[in-house]
C-alpha cells in the first residue's frame, strides 16, 4: 500500500487465500464489533440513500477494515514477526520518502527556472513519493516515522538502531519540506507524546528547533507556517475549509441519523449541487478548492452516514487508544512490546489530529497503515506481560 493500492489489494486476497488453505486458526483483534457496527451503520445509510449504487466505491473498503486486520492478526502472532514488518514498512517508506525529496529538488529547479516564487509554486503541487498525493504521502509518513521513532527510543533492539534512525531523519525532513501543515501538527502532537515518555524535559528544548528552522526560513518554510494564521489569499485552504465545514454542518443539521449517503459529498461536487449546502453567508466566489470531501474525518462521517456512525467510529479509535495505554502499564519487563505501543498511542494522537483537518481515514492508502500499525499494537497487547526474552 505504501507503492500500490491494487499491488497491495491483490496480495491481501492472496493473502487471505493461503491462510485458509494453511488451515491456521482465524484471529481477529478485538475492535471487531466497533467495525462491525460502523459498517452496519454505514450499509442502512447507503440503502437510504438518494443514490446507493453511487455509495458502492465507499463500501468497497469493507475489504480492507475485514482482511487487513484478519490475515495480519493471524499470520503475526510475535513480537519478532512485527519487529520484521515494521521494519520491512519503514524501509519502503524511507524509500518512498528519498524519491520525494529528489521530486522536491525538481520542483525548487523548476520555480526558478520559471522565475516564479517556489511557495506559489509548489503548494498547489507538493510531493507526492510512491503515492498519488501529498496528503497520503504525509499521513503514512506521519504513522511509520512515529512508529519508527518509537522503537529507536525504547525497543531493546541495538542491531537495527542506527538504520532506524537515518530512517526517522529522512522520513522527518520530507515532512518537513513536505509543507502539509495538518501533517506537521499531526506528527508533532505523536512525537511531543514519544520525548515525553523518552526525556520530560526534552519537551522544553523541542521549540528550538523549530524556531530555528523558522528564522533561517529554508524554502519557505516560515510563510507556510505562518499561513496557519495569515493565509495567503487562496494559495492557502484556511476559507475552503471553514466553507468545507459550513457545508458539512448544515448537512448534518438536516440528515442528522443517516446522513446524505456513502459517496454523496463527492457527487454534490461533481454535480456542482454542493453550493446549496453552503450558508448564504459565506461569499461568493467560493474559495478555490476540491469540494469533493468535507477535509474533516468526523464532520465527513456525520455528514455522510449520520451522526451515530461518526461516534462510533470516534468509539473505535478510543478503544484502541485505550487498549494500547493499557497494554503500554503492563509491558514493564518488555520493552519491545511497549515501544511498538508507545508508537502507537503516538500514531493515535497523530492520526485523531489530522483528522481535525483532513478525511485521513477515507483513503486507502492511509487507512490499509493505520489498520496494519493497530494489528502490531494488539499483537503487542497479547504479549506485553511477557518477559522480552520470551517475546523475540
Amino acid at each position: 500500500m505504501l507503492f500500490s493500492i491494487a499491488i497491495s489489494e491483490t496480495l491481501v486476497a492472496l493473502a487471505l487465500a493461503a491462510l485458509l488453505i494453511s488451515g491456521e486458526k482465524l484471529r481477529f483483534p478485538p475492535i471487531l464489533f466497533p467495525i462491525t457496527v460502523f459498517l452496519g451503520l454505514t450499509l442502512i445509510s447507503l440503502a437510504f440513500s438518494a443514490d446507493p449504487k453511487g455509495g458502492i466505491p465507499d463500501i468497497r473498503k469493507f475489504y480492507l477494515y475485514y482482511f487487513v486486520p484478519l490475515t495480519l492478526f493471524s499470520t503475526l502472532r510475535t513480537l519478532r514477526g512485527v519487529r520484521a514488518f515494521l521494519l520491512a514498512a519503514t524501509a519502503v517508506m524511507t524509500l518512498s520518502a528519498l524519491w520525494s525529496l529528489v521530486q522536491f529538488g525538481q520542483k525548487v529547479l523548476a520555480a526558478r527556472a520559471l522565475g516564479t516564487p517556489l511557495y506559489a509554486y509548489y503548494v498547489g503541487s507538493r510531493l507526492t513519493g510512491f503515492t498519488s498525493h501529498w496528503m497520503i504521502l504525509g499521513g503514512q509518513e506521519m504513522m511509520l516515522g512515529l512508529m519508527a521513532a518509537a522503537w529507536f527510543l525504547f525497543s531493546s533492539d541495538r542491531r537495527w538502531k542506527p538504520w532506524v534512525a537515518a530512517a526517522v531523519s529522512i522520513i522527518l525532513i520530507s515532512v518537513v519540506v513536505g509543507e502539509t501543515r495538518v501533517i506537521w501538527f499531526g506528527t508533532l502532537c505523536g512525537g511531543v507524546y514519544l520525548v515525553w515518555l523518552w526525556r520530560r524535559w526534552w519537551v522544553l528544548a523541542l521549540p528550538l528547533p523549530i524556531l530555528a528552522v523558522l528564522l533561517a526560513n529554508p524554502f519557505d518554510l516560515r510563510e507556510r507556517a505562518i499561513s496557519v494564521f495569515q493565509p495567503h489569499g487562496d494559495t492557502d485552504s484556511n476559507g475552503f475549509r471553514y466553507v468545507c465545514l459550513r457545508e458539512g454542518w448544515e448537512i448534518v443539521k438536516k440528515h442528522p441519523w443517516l446522513g446524505l449517503g456513502p459517496e454523496q459529498i463527492k457527487a454534490l461536487e461533481v454535480s456542482g449541487e454542493f453550493q446549496k449546502w453552503i450558508p448564504a453567508d459565506v461569499p461568493r466566489p467560493l474559495p478555490t478548492g476540491w469540494y469533493g470531501h468535507l477535509h474533516n474525518l468526523y464532520v465527513q462521517l456525520a455528514a455522510e452516514r449520520g451522526i451515530p456512525a461518526a461516534l462510533v467510529m470516534i468509539w473505535l479509535l478510543v478503544k484502541i487508544l485505550v487498549d494500547f495505554s493499557r497494554g503500554a502499564r503492563q509491558a514493564r519487563d518488555n520493552p519491545d512490546a511497549r515501544a511498538i505501543l508507545y508508537g502507537g498511542i503516538a500514531m493515535m494522537a497523530g492520526t485523531l489530529a489530522v483528522g481535525c483537518a483532513e478525511y485521513n481515514l477515507g483513503e486507502s492508502g492511509v487507512l490499509t497503515p493505520f489498520l496494519s500499525i493497530v494489528v502490531c499494537g494488539y499483537v503487542a497487547v497479547g504479549q506485553a506481560s511477557w518477559p522480552v526474552a520470551t517475546s523475540k
